[in-house]
């Protein structure tokens, strides 16, 4: 059943979302948007990764070994996932440009995920998609509090009196970002750049005189120290690494914003700021804690700073990470507005912030769930140290299905043999997976939240594309043949009136139901009928030229297909002003817009277990009505209902 698109409140949005990169000015300009948007998340990790690592948890003292070992896993937990992986692999597996785990399963499964016809690999690599993208709610709700909570510890670090006020001072920074979202992210994001530089810049600076002091920690580079490390700690030091994947949250983020910025601006940015940045600061602070021991480990990150920068090094890393939680939540809103496309969430409203920039969304439903979860996260765990038990499970997850979904890229799009794409993705699900285990124990510490969390937006996914098919299956049962129904019409004309009706329908091959209970109620029709429908394609942008196909069915009948990829959101009223070069002619001030209204009943004795069907019900009650998703005119729209039995 093809899904129902949000309609845009701008017609002058800017319908093509790749990146332009004709001067080097434009790489520049991009590279350092991506820095604002894209490495928010991973650009802020060296403010609790190391202090997790040697934190209470592990017990693990600052000796030479020890330090260098966990240097070494940083270091190649960057490279090896971060540069190997995203970068250089799963950055090629891009759909139309764009990126993200939705985006990937309509990749691996353009004609399967909107068809009824599922094989059980199909069912398999298309629930495991689901759940990757309902993880990211849950790593999206925990990014926020963790990173403002984590730099607004560092105030701790100067004194100790003002550790009361830690907790007050980050609710009011995370409800004000997010009370902030609707004003939309192009009026502050020109800042957003600039300031991430001067964070990668101040934090690469910070590390420089620690490393200058003990260069030894450059061995820690060699494999040699991880690997030994890992070994002679045993399990210990296995579990160690639920700490270290810490230094790579955020890396789905690469994947998921490359069709704001495009493959090269990102990895330039990453290349020439980030890793640096990324790597000094690592370094530098484990060249703290080889001079200072147990005395920098509660905090190392702000322990590299001389005493006289502290407070600004605060704010500043409290504006990072603002930035930080800006993308995952923006994040949030495109996930949710694609999963709304392909057929998988309730409607939502979906108001556009910016006349010029798609991508620039603001959905308020999304908007105040995440808001309530992470204040409830922060009064609940009340320390970043805590919250970072939480943390890592829904990452490590969605990077595992990653993996899966990419081996099936390689072997179904660019044509590898399954030898070769498993000698590829093999060793990175290993690491994958590794990392996923370290952080098992952590399910009982607070990890059962985020799990919590995508079990809870799974049931909602899956339910609503059930639901939405068992509907379809209804409404294509009650559907006349177009051909029976064009002959009856020139057998037995009905009265006509004059004026336009649209009839919104999924059907493509039939007359929909709500215009033959018009027509058996009313005993009338307008002049011109025009049945809608409104396909969701496989691909994130439809050119302009294949927007819309008009066939005129006779009888002053016609249907209409507007065709919109799953990143782009249709005007109900700019649809029909495309037809007029394809031979239809629709006036809005004599247009009536007609709608059904199913009236759901969870009694019948439909597949669907009882919890679901009055889960799809409870949605179907609450989801934005038709007339405002579609952005119909509220006085031109007639509803009729009809009773379903689930």
């Amino acid at each position: 059943m093809p899904a129902k698109l949000s309609t845009a409140r701008h017609e002058t949005l800017d319908e093509s979302r790749a990146p332009q990169l004709g001067t080097r000015g434009d790489l520049a300009r991009l590279a350092l948007g991506a820095l604002g948007v894209v490495y928010g998340d991973i650009g802020t990790s060296p403010l609790y990764a190391m202090k997790e690592c040697f934190g209470p948890a592990h017990h693990l003292k600052a000796t030479p070994e020890n330090v260098l070992g966990v240097l070494s896993l940083v270091f190649w937990a960057l490279m090896l996932v971060v540069v190997v992986k995203y970068l250089s692999l799963v950055m090629r597996a891009d759909n139309r440009g764009e990126g993200g785990i939705l985006a990937l399963v309509a990749l691996v499964l353009p004609r399967s995920a909107t068809s009824g016809n599922l094989n059980k690999r199909t069912v398999v690599i298309l629930m495991a998609g689901l759940f990757g993208a309902a993880l990211l709610y849950g790593d999206g709700m925990i990014t926020p509090a963790i990173s403002v909570l984590s730099a607004i510890e560092g105030l701790e670090v100067a004194t100790t009196r003002l550790t009361p006020f830690v907790v007050p001072m980050t609710v009011v920074v995370l409800i004000g970002v997010f009370l902030i979202q609707r004003r939309g992210t192009a009026r502050i994001g020109a800042i957003f750049g600039p300031t991430m530089l001067v964070w990668f810049f101040a934090i690469g600076a910070m590390g420089v005189p620690w490393i200058l002091k003990h260069p030894s920690v450059l061995w820690a580079i060699s494999p040699l120290y991880a690997a030994r490390f890992l070994i002679h700690g045993g399990m210990h030091t296995f579990l160690l690494l639920g700490s270290v994947v810490l230094c790579i949250t955020g890396a789905e983020a690469l994947y998921a914003d490359m069709g704001h910025f495009g493959r090269r601006p990102i990895r330039v940015a990453w290349y020439a700021f980030v890793m640096p940045a990324l790597l000094l600061n690592y370094f530098g602070q484990g060249a703290l804690l080889l001079e200072a021991g147990p005395a920098a480990q509660a905090n190392p990150f702000f322990a590299m700073a001389p005493s006289f920068v502290l407070y600004p090094l605060v704010v500043l890393a409290t504006m990072a990470t603002v930035i930080a939680s800006q993308a995952l939540i923006s994040g949030a809103f495109s996930l949710t507005q694609q999963a709304v496309h392909l057929g998988y969430w309730p409607r939502v409203k979906i108001v556009h912030t910016s006349g010029s920039q798609a991508g620039q969304i603001y959905i308020p439903e999304i908007n105040n769930a995440l808001m309530v979860a992470c204040v409830a996260l922060v009064l609940g765990f009340k320390n970043s140290s805590s919250l970072a038990a939480a943390y890592g499970i829904a990452v490590t997850g969605t990077m595992s299905i990653t993996t899966v979904l990419l081996y099936s890229v390689a072997v179904q799009k660019w044509g590898w043999g399954r030898v070769q794409a498993a000698a590829l993705c093999l060793p990175l699900l290993v690491i994958d997976l590794v990392f996923l285990s370290a952080n098992a124990p952590k399910i009982a510490e607070g990890g059962w939240f985020p799990l919590a969390i995508g079990a809870v937006v799974f049931s909602i996914m899956t339910t609503w594309r059930r639901g939405r098919a068992i509907l379809a299956a209804y409404m294509q049962e009650a559907t006349l043949p177009i051909s029976l129904f064009m002959e009856d019409m020139g057998v037995h004309p009905p009265h006509r009136v004059s004026g336009t009706a649209v009839f919104m329908t999924p059907q493509r091959d039939g007359i929909p139901p709500v215009l033959l209970h018009h027509l058996k109620h009313n005993k009338v029709l307008h002049q011109q009928v025009v049945l809608l429908s409104v396909s969701t394609e496989d691909v994130p942008i439809v050119p302009a030229a294949d927007r819309v196909e008009v066939v005129d069915l006779g009888h002053g009948f016609f249907h209409v297909t507007a065709h919109y990829g799953f990143m782009q959101n249709p005007n109900v009223l700019k649809t029909l002003r495309r037809c007029v070069p394809k031979g239809l002619v629709v006036d809005p001030d004599t247009t009536s817009f007609y709608l059904g209204r199913d009236a759901l009943l969870t009694t019948g004795k439909g597949d669907l277990s009882r919890w679901r069907k009055v889960l799809f019900a409870f949605l179907s009650r609450n989801a934005r009505t038709a007339t405002d998703f579609f952005g119909l005119p509220p006085n031109r729209v007639v509803e009729l209902g009809a009773q379903v039995e689930l």
